[in-house]
């Protein structure tokens, strides 16, 4: 299988590597042509959670060196989904997948628009990455990664996918309920991603302030209330215990959103706790906490280069 890992962050960093360990030819795509000649000279470097190591690789910017792929992970930012797509269609054959491991709402209907929903996986990971240095990462928690289809079924390929990741030391599971998983994930991201691009702590700290701590619990809420108004079934019976323990199983990880904020790049703040308050506002539900975590979170990005820190 021809696996292209699109996306050389620290998500797309940490796969590929992990997925280097397969026997299946293992291709990562980035946009930036430096860092592809970077990290196809000196291979990823990891360390933290899953130890001190090295993989290489096979990187590249340019998409004529690859070839029809099997399967393409997308590991780009959310407002980067449509240029990714648009890029990888010479990749795709009559049989291939797309995975996406994004962040918040909207990457699988943009996704299925360009290539075709009979194409699309959407799926979640609990494993934690922070960026350190093109093609370095520290792999800061592990857990698990669940894969669906919207149209529920579980075809060959997605069974053929599962294996891999486990193989390769991903803990893999399948759902039939894609629009279950994204919601759960979204949750997840609410309470943790902003609250982190913020403060500037680590996901585990977020618990240990009574001022984030209730901050965290009433942004769950207010998602987990819009979920239950659209009659979403969550994956798990108490989204504010699993959100804590998000925290606490990825206590070092810096979020991705917190990533960007030090690296003054643009967040993923609408695809998150925008979607909650847009979603909100249409349905009449009160999310004081979700709009105030995107007020801040817009000032921060547009104070770039301006503010005292």
């Amino acid at each position: 299988m021809t696996i292209v890992v699109v996306g050389a962050g620290a998500m797309g960093c940490l796969f590929s590597a992990f997925l280097s360990r397969s026997k299946e030819d293992i291709w990562l795509l980035d946009k930036d042509k430096d860092k592809a000649a970077k990290i196809n000279e000196n291979g990823i470097s990891l360390e933290g959670a899953s130890g001190t190591w090295q993989a290489k690789v096979k990187t590249t910017a340019n998409i004529q060196d690859i070839g029809k792929s099997e399967l393409i992970l997308l590991c780009v930012k959310s407002f980067h989904t449509k240029s990714a797509v648009e890029q990888i269609k010479p990749l795709m054959g009559q049989n291939t997948r797309i995975l996406t491991l994004q962040n918040g709402m909207g990457n699988i209907e943009v996704i299925s628009e360009l290539a075709g929903e009979e194409r699309v996986i959407g799926g979640v990971t609990s494993e934690g990455a922070t960026l350190l240095d093109a093609g370095k990462i520290r792999h800061a928690g592990r857990g698990e990664t669940i894969i669906g289809m919207i149209s529920g079924k579980t075809p060959v390929e997605m069974r053929s996918i599962r294996e891999v990741f486990n193989k390769c030391g991903f803990e893999t599971k399948m759902t039939r309920d894609i629009k279950a998983l994204i919601w759960s994930k979204l949750i997840i991201n609410a309470g943790i991603n902003a609250l982190t691009a913020i403060t500037g702590l680590p996901n585990g700290k977020l618990t240990e302030f009574e001022g984030t701590k209730r901050i965290l619990r009433d942004a769950v809420t207010e998602a987990t209330r819009i979920a239950k108004r659209k009659r979403v079934k969550l994956l798990y019976d108490d989204p504010l215990a699993k959100v804590e323990a998000v925290c606490e199983g990825t206590a070092a990880n810096l979020s991705s959103m917190l990533q960007d904020v030090l690296r003054k790049k643009r967040t993923e703040i609408d695809y998150i706790n925008g979607v909650i308050v847009r979603l909100g506002q249409e349905l009449g539900i009160p999310v004081p906490a979700n709009k105030f975590l995107v007020d801040l979170v817009k000032t921060i990005e547009s104070s770039y280069g301006s503010a005292a820190r």
